[in-house]
Protein backbone atom coordinates (compact mmCIF):
# COMPACT_ATOMS: atom_id res chain seq x y z
CA UNK A 1 0.00 0.00 0.00
CA UNK A 2 2.27 2.38 0.54
CA UNK A 3 4.19 1.64 -2.48
CA UNK A 4 1.31 2.31 -4.53
CA UNK A 5 0.45 5.42 -2.54
CA UNK A 6 3.84 6.99 -3.00
CA UNK A 7 3.88 5.77 -6.94
CA UNK A 8 0.56 7.90 -7.64
CA UNK A 9 1.78 10.75 -5.59
CA UNK A 10 0.46 13.56 -5.03
CA UNK A 11 -2.85 12.57 -7.21
CA UNK A 12 -3.32 9.91 -4.41
CA UNK A 13 -4.69 12.40 -2.41
CA UNK A 14 -7.85 13.70 -4.95
CA UNK A 15 -8.40 9.88 -5.63
CA UNK A 16 -11.49 8.43 -3.82
CA UNK A 17 -11.01 5.74 -1.33
CA UNK A 18 -12.77 3.47 -4.25
CA UNK A 19 -10.24 4.76 -6.75
CA UNK A 20 -6.96 4.39 -4.59
CA UNK A 21 -8.51 0.62 -3.49
CA UNK A 22 -8.65 0.42 -7.31
CA UNK A 23 -5.38 1.48 -7.97
CA UNK A 24 -3.74 -0.59 -5.43
CA UNK A 25 -5.07 -3.97 -6.79
CA UNK A 26 -4.11 -2.68 -9.94
CA UNK A 27 -0.69 -1.34 -9.22
CA UNK A 28 0.19 -4.87 -7.26
CA UNK A 29 -0.87 -6.85 -10.43
CA UNK A 30 1.03 -4.59 -12.73
CA UNK A 31 4.20 -4.60 -10.61
CA UNK A 32 3.64 -8.25 -10.17
CA UNK A 33 3.77 -8.97 -14.23
CA UNK A 34 6.58 -6.21 -14.68
CA UNK A 35 8.77 -7.61 -12.04
CA UNK A 36 7.47 -11.08 -11.81
CA UNK A 37 9.23 -12.10 -15.43
CA UNK A 38 12.84 -10.41 -14.02
CA UNK A 39 13.21 -12.29 -10.85
CA UNK A 40 13.73 -15.40 -13.19
CA UNK A 41 17.05 -14.07 -13.47
CA UNK A 42 17.49 -14.34 -9.82
CA UNK A 43 17.41 -18.19 -10.40
CA UNK A 44 20.97 -20.03 -9.68
CA UNK A 45 22.15 -16.61 -8.61
CA UNK A 46 23.75 -15.48 -4.88
CA UNK A 47 21.98 -12.76 -2.54
CA UNK A 48 24.58 -12.00 0.35
CA UNK A 49 22.81 -9.40 3.42
CA UNK A 50 26.12 -7.38 4.35
CA UNK A 51 24.91 -4.80 6.69
CA UNK A 52 21.89 -4.03 8.62
CA UNK A 53 21.07 -0.80 10.29
CA UNK A 54 18.08 0.73 11.73
CA UNK A 55 17.17 4.41 10.56
CA UNK A 56 14.36 6.90 11.46
CA UNK A 57 11.33 4.41 11.44
CA UNK A 58 12.80 2.00 9.62
CA UNK A 59 15.31 -1.01 8.98
CA UNK A 60 17.86 -0.59 5.97
CA UNK A 61 19.26 -4.05 4.63
CA UNK A 62 22.14 -3.96 2.64
CA UNK A 63 23.53 -6.49 0.29
CA UNK A 64 25.17 -7.82 -3.28
CA UNK A 65 23.53 -10.02 -5.84
CA UNK A 66 25.32 -12.53 -8.18
CA UNK A 67 23.52 -13.56 -10.67
CA UNK A 68 24.66 -16.09 -13.46
CA UNK A 69 27.32 -14.82 -15.72
CA UNK A 70 27.30 -11.03 -14.29
CA UNK A 71 29.07 -8.96 -12.03
CA UNK A 72 27.73 -8.86 -8.34
CA UNK A 73 26.05 -5.18 -7.72
CA UNK A 74 24.71 -3.94 -4.89
CA UNK A 75 20.88 -3.84 -3.66
CA UNK A 76 19.60 -2.59 -0.15
CA UNK A 77 16.32 -3.44 1.20
CA UNK A 78 14.08 -0.42 2.80
CA UNK A 79 11.89 -2.15 5.47
CA UNK A 80 9.46 -1.21 8.03
CA UNK A 81 6.82 -2.64 10.22
CA UNK A 82 4.35 0.01 10.56
CA UNK A 83 1.84 -2.53 9.02
CA UNK A 84 2.41 -4.93 11.64
CA UNK A 85 4.40 -6.83 9.29
CA UNK A 86 8.00 -6.35 8.46
CA UNK A 87 7.37 -5.77 4.47
CA UNK A 88 9.60 -3.74 2.28
CA UNK A 89 8.83 -0.31 0.63
CA UNK A 90 11.26 0.38 -1.96
CA UNK A 91 14.44 -1.51 -3.37
CA UNK A 92 17.57 -0.05 -4.36
CA UNK A 93 19.83 -1.22 -6.97
CA UNK A 94 23.17 0.78 -7.63
CA UNK A 95 21.87 3.53 -6.72
CA UNK A 96 18.67 3.49 -8.30
CA UNK A 97 15.13 3.36 -6.15
CA UNK A 98 12.37 1.12 -7.41
CA UNK A 99 9.57 3.23 -5.50
CA UNK A 100 10.88 6.63 -7.23
CA UNK A 101 11.04 4.53 -10.34
CA UNK A 102 8.10 3.66 -10.81
CA UNK A 103 6.20 6.82 -9.27
CA UNK A 104 7.97 8.56 -12.25
CA UNK A 105 6.32 6.21 -14.70
CA UNK A 106 3.03 6.21 -13.17
CA UNK A 107 3.02 10.33 -13.17
CA UNK A 108 4.03 9.96 -17.00
CA UNK A 109 1.05 7.41 -17.50
CA UNK A 110 -1.28 9.60 -15.53
CA UNK A 111 -0.40 12.62 -17.64
CA UNK A 112 -0.95 10.68 -20.86
CA UNK A 113 -4.61 10.45 -19.47
CA UNK A 114 -4.78 13.82 -18.76
CA UNK A 115 -4.88 13.08 -14.89
CA UNK A 116 -7.81 10.61 -15.06
CA UNK A 117 -7.17 8.16 -12.19
CA UNK A 118 -10.10 5.57 -13.68
CA UNK A 119 -7.96 5.47 -16.83
CA UNK A 120 -4.95 5.08 -15.19
CA UNK A 121 -6.23 2.00 -13.21
CA UNK A 122 -7.56 0.68 -16.40
CA UNK A 123 -3.88 0.72 -17.97
CA UNK A 124 -2.50 -0.85 -15.27
CA UNK A 125 -4.25 -4.02 -15.28
CA UNK A 126 -3.17 -4.30 -18.54
CA UNK A 127 0.40 -3.32 -18.19
CA UNK A 128 3.38 -5.14 -17.14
Amino acid sequence: NIIARSALGVDSRRATSKQMADFTVAFRGYISRKYGKRFNEFVGGNVTVTDVRRLKSYVEVRGSIKLRGQAPFDVSWLVSDKSGKDLFFDMIMEGISLRLTEATEIGAMLDRRKGDINALISDLRKAG
